[in-house]
């Protein structure tokens, strides 16, 4: 097979951005319907004491690109971040308002409110 450098080269792109629409035809989600924005002023925070916060540090912004939603709005400071690695949570400072998860932008999210009875089982 004889192919000169540009045509080589010209395939070579042509291949590469056919490559690149496949995959991100592949990625497209099957609802094209966004997720609404929330509403801040719509929610209401409550004092909750049997609930608590719960951090996945694998679904985190925190930890890589420097989200820092949930820290800035919690009140009671509970929400710490650990570089390299993502948040911790106080749990004895944690009021279960849910305003952490209701701020945080990634779906699923990566922090969530749980049972305290659970830990005590």
């Amino acid at each position: 097979m004889n192919l000169s450098r540009k045509e080589f080269f010209r395939k070579s792109l042509f291949s590469l951005g056919e490559a690149i629409c496949t995959v991100t035809g592949a990625l497209k989600a099957t609802d094209d319907a966004e997720p609404e924005p929330q509403d801040e002023q719509a929610f209401v925070p409550l004092d909750r004491p049997e609930l608590m916060a719960v951090g996945d540090n694998g679904l985190c912004l925190a930890k890589n690109c420097g989200c820092f939603a949930c820290i800035e709005r919690c009140d009671t400071k509970a929400i710490h971040l650990v570089f390299g690695t993502g948040i911790r949570i106080d749990e004895d400072a944690c009021t279960g308002c849910g305003w952490c998860e209701h701020v945080c932008p990634v779906t699923p999210k990566a922090i969530t409110l749980t049972s305290r009875m659970r830990d005590e089982l």
